[in-house]
């Protein structure tokens, strides 16, 4: 009798023990896709609006053209920059690197065939990106 007891509970420990792993799997993942969502709709730069031509400079070895966009947020918000940069060599990839806001604007300075700088900040492209949203 007392087998049947120990080996009842173990069934039962097995089953609550599965429960809780797959509650927690479940949390993590909704917990997961929930901060992706808040990612996607609030920070991604590849989101960003299109904008108003403003500008383009093209680095000294030609790799590269960083373009600058103007973007109006309406009667409530100020202007801002958006800096795309084009990969010239290939097939004309684009990838935004700057995102400012209260800007209307855009000093371009190429340093170096791989230093740029937007407005007073300084990009190490094709790596580097400024994003007002996360200062």
């Amino acid at each position: 009798m007392t087998t049947k007891i120990i080996e009842n509970k173990q069934k039962w420990q097995n089953k609550r023990l599965k429960t809780v792993k797959i509650i927690l799997l479940g949390s993590l993942l909704f917990v997961g896709l929930l901060g992706y969502g808040v990612y996607w709709a609030f920070f991604d730069m590849n989101r960003l609006p299109k904008g108003d031509y403003l500008t383009e400079e093209t680095s000294p070895n030609g790799v590269y053209t960083l373009k600058a966009y103007t973007n109006s947020g309406g009667a409530t918000t100020s202007y801002t920059i958006r800096g795309e940069l084009v990969f010239n060599k290939r097939n004309n990839k684009t990838k935004n690197i700057y995102w400012n806001y209260h800007e209307n604007t855009a000093d371009i300075n190429w340093i170096d065939n791989d230093t740029v700088v937007i407005n007073g900040h300084t990009l190490n492209v094709p790596n580097d990106k400024f994003d007002f949203r996360n200062n």
